[in-house]
């Protein structure tokens, strides 16, 4: 692996720990398996789609799971690299998906966020709130209430939220840009917090000469969940986002709305939300699927019918 791929990798991982809370096995795992793609295709930051196709040929002996956890780890890695601006594609992309079985992500409760929600309403509940419990509140609402991605809120603009609009348009993945509404209750914190944003400042989130980082969010959110009595390995800015879009498909939400508001260039991305509403989405079909509107006016007539056919001499 050459330094650059070297210094690259350690910064992927460094993401992986701090925001979506990998154990150390899995990134000892990830770390390798970047590095045995590395011995195939050569520098891994500057692959093409043909160079990684040489992969396919390396893994044709693995177990499907393997050639997944391979896969997954190019994917991220090269997703990571374009959500930073080192690279305007992701040439993993193009690696056929072995047939495994998706994991479902991870998922909180409708009362497990009341509970983080009712840990921020007491401390703002005092005369005059501090200035980071004002942010902490600011940032769950933008998580819970708007799907953002943890890089995307962090790095929000001072005056990403006009006055006159109850959305923003973000720029996500790949330079697409998206419409994501802001609920008034965000809309709220956003001006609560505001008060205490120095006016020189760029970003809606300052931390020193930038903006606040991905690791000291995944910090807070911890935090807040361990204050709220939930166990802290169970919740994340990236658990919050799955929130939105569970608790969001199981209140009616149509799932290309859903698609669009999460930011997915893929409706396959945004299917996977959908093992959480089975339930319903079989109610809906039994209910109002127009077979069953039939076979239901099939069995009153069957009740009202009487029978004057003659009888069979």
């Amino acid at each position: 692996m050459t330094p650059d791929d070297q210094a690259l990798t350690d910064r992927f991982l460094e993401m992986m720990a701090a925001e979506r809370g990998a154990a150390r096995n899995t990134l000892l795992a990830y770390r390798t398996d970047l590095e045995r793609a590395a011995e195939v295709v050569g520098a891994l930051g500057t692959a093409s789609r043909d160079d990684l196709a040489r992969l396919s040929e390396a893994w044709a002996s693995l177990a499907a799971s393997s050639v997944a956890r391979k896969l997954s780890a190019l994917r991220a890695f090269y997703a990571f690299l374009e959500e930073e601006g080192l690279r305007a594609d992701n040439p993993a992309s193009g690696l056929a998906r072995p047939a495994t079985r998706r994991p479902l992500p991870k998922v909180m409760s409708v009362i497990d966020v009341d509970r983080l929600f009712a840990v921020i309403a007491e401390r703002l509940s005092v005369e005059h709130p501090a200035p980071l419990d004002l942010r902490l509140a600011t940032l769950i609402e933008l998580l819970y209430g708007s799907g953002l991605r943890a890089t995307e809120l962090v790095s929000l603009p001072r005056r990403a939220l006009a006055a006159d609009r109850p959305f923003l348009i973000l720029k996500g993945k790949g330079g697409r840009e998206r419409l994501v509404p802001i609920s008034d209750c965000a809309r709220a914190a956003i001006g609560h917090w505001l008060a205490h944003v120095p006016t020189e400042s760029p970003w809606l989130f300052p931390s020193g000469k930038s903006h606040l980082s991905r690791i000291r969010l995944y910090q807070m959110v911890k935090e807040l969940a361990a204050a709220a009595g939930i166990r802290p390995d169970r919740v994340s800015p990236h658990v919050l986002r799955h929130a939105f879009a569970t608790h969001l498909l199981e209140g009616g939400a149509d799932l290309r709305a859903l698609q669009s508001m999460l930011g997915h260039a893929d409706i396959g991305t945004t299917q996977i939300y959908t093992h959480v509403d089975s339930r319903r989405l079989v109610d809906l079909v039994n209910s109002r699927h127009p077979l069953a509107a039939m076979r239901h006016a099939g069995r009153d007539r069957g009740k009202g019918h009487v029978d004057d056919t003659p009888p069979a001499p």
